[in-house]
């Protein structure tokens, strides 16, 4: 699935009445779907322990807190996007950009902020596509030590060297069309 076919879930931390412009104009729903918005940190918090959006953008500060805690917290699910004004984008964006969160400061043009969410949506593809593989490698491991486990039962059980009772299992698994990992469990039961 290519970037452009994704839709990504979007949580909005703002309690400015004028930023549901800028939500409006960037966040269309063919993209963006669901797109929550809440006015507090607190909301917030709540918003990230019942969902996982894949993006995240806090327009900073709110009524209960600066956000930056939340920002750094979030950005280990989700891509975040951190809004502060200009006169502390340099020590915010020192402090949370090392974890992981953009930070834009305010105030911005509209070809900039297009230009974040287009970036923030880079990055949660690229997240994805690491996940994605981090998880294959996982289970390639899995079926190693399956795999591993079934060589040496034949080798105790069966008596066999370790390249036969190997050659064995990939056998079983191309006669049977079926994989070695299959094999390896079948193998396994059998034997304990």
């Amino acid at each position: 699935m290519s970037q452009e076919d994704r839709v990504y879930s979007v949580l909005v931390v703002s309690s400015s009445r004028n930023f549901q412009e800028v939500i409006d104009a960037h966040f269309p729903e063919s993209i963006f779907s669901p797109l929550h918005v809440v006015t507090s940190i607190s909301a917030a918090k709540r918003k990230v322990s019942e969902f996982t959006y894949d993006l995240v953008v806090i327009n900073s500060p709110l009524p209960d807190d600066v956000g930056t805690r939340f920002a750094v917290d979030t950005a280990l699910d989700s891509v975040v996007l951190l809004l502060v004004s200009n006169d502390v984008y340099e020590d915010v964006n020192y402090r949370v950009s090392g974890q992981g969160v953009f930070v834009l400061g305010k105030p911005f043009s509209k070809t900039l902020f297009a230009t974040a969410v287009n970036w923030m949506r880079s990055a949660r593809s690229i997240v994805l596509k690491s996940q994605k593989k981090t998880h294959t490698i996982e289970e390639k491991m899995d079926e190693i030590r399956i795999v591993n486990r079934a060589k040496w039962l034949l080798i105790n059980e069966r008596q066999m060297s370790e390249p036969e009772a190997h050659r064995y299992i990939e056998k079983q698994a191309m006669d049977r069309c079926i994989g070695k990992g299959e094999v390896a469990k079948e193998i396994i039961d059998m034997y304990s």
